[in-house]
């Protein structure tokens, strides 16, 4: 259910995005909206824990799930949110891919990850600082200090990275050039945020028992590559529901019986945890 006023100016926010690497909508759903995304989120989780391939470590007490569109309920409701179509036909042109869809969550004891990115940087970023992949996340919870919230280094999606680890992970030695840059994210439930996948940032320590889920959907410039690491499939009956505007725009195969998902994109630098600087 999207939030009744919705109150932005789209030249502004696609210029913070290009400074900063990041973004956010205060209140584009309500919260009743983000409980029952948590309630599709977890349910989720469980199935998936129980299967290899399912849920992939993303460090200590840290997962990373991906899931069928058609499982979360929210999906149409998020993918046809005027905030998100206008970033992602602001950002990536006319004819962006939607590619992932799955939910990052912390438990108690989830420890601080490396500073990384989600993938290497191509040459149309490091070099003409074009963002060609967003990445929109959603909150399941009121994220408070114990959480472990999200953070990040704002300005960091431009930096050349081909040096680092896996071309993700800068060496712990620069840690402190992205410590004093970072911020910390406390998003509520119902807010949206974008960011580049490249902008530099890490989980950190979650002492709550509360968990953390965190929807993410993932938006491709067209050529830009990262379907090939999902695998997004929908059922017929499903599929033939979608609105035009989202079919145009759903990269993924449509098939009679959904089977789950096996994960493809396992970042392997991510499964030890990090001592933070």
């Amino acid at each position: 259910m999207t939030a009744s006023t919705i109150d932005y100016n789209i030249s502004t926010q696609v210029k913070q995005l290009a400074d900063d690497g990041i973004i956010g909508l205060k209140g584009a759903f309500t919260p009743q909206w983000a409980d029952s995304m948590r309630e599709d989120m977890m349910s989720a989780f469980w199935s998936a824990i129980q299967r290899p391939g399912g849920a992939v470590g993303r460090g200590p007490r840290r997962w990373y799930v991906e899931i069928h569109p058609e499982n979360f309920g929210g999906f149409v409701d998020l993918v046809t949110h005027p905030w998100v179509v206008d970033v992602c036909d602001n950002v990536l042109g006319p004819d962006y891919q939607i590619v992932e869809i799955g939910f990052d969550v912390p438990f108690q004891g989830a420890k601080y990850q490396p500073w990384h990115r989600d993938f290497p940087s191509p040459v149309d970023t490091y070099r003409d600082r074009k963002i060609t992949s967003l990445a929109f996340n959603l909150t399941g919870v009121d994220v408070t200090e114990d959480m472990g919230p999200f953070e990040v280094a704002p300005g960091t999606q431009y930096d050349d990275g081909r040096d680092w680890k896996h071309e993700m992970f800068p060496d712990k030695s620069v840690w402190g050039q992205f410590q004093e840059r970072a911020t910390r994210k406390y998003p509520s439930r119902g807010d949206v945020s974008c960011r580049s996948a490249l902008t530099v940032h890490r989980g950190t320590e979650h002492l709550s028992p509360i968990a953390r889920p965190v929807m993410v959907l993932g938006v491709d410039a067209p050529g830009a590559g990262h379907a090939a690491l999902h695998d997004m499939m929908v059922t017929q009956d499903w599929h033939a529901a979608l609105p035009q505007s989202v079919k145009k725009h759903l990269i993924c195969r449509v098939v009679d019986e959904l089977v789950p998902v096996t994960q493809k994109h396992d970042i392997e630098g991510l499964v030890m945890g990090a001592d933070p600087l």
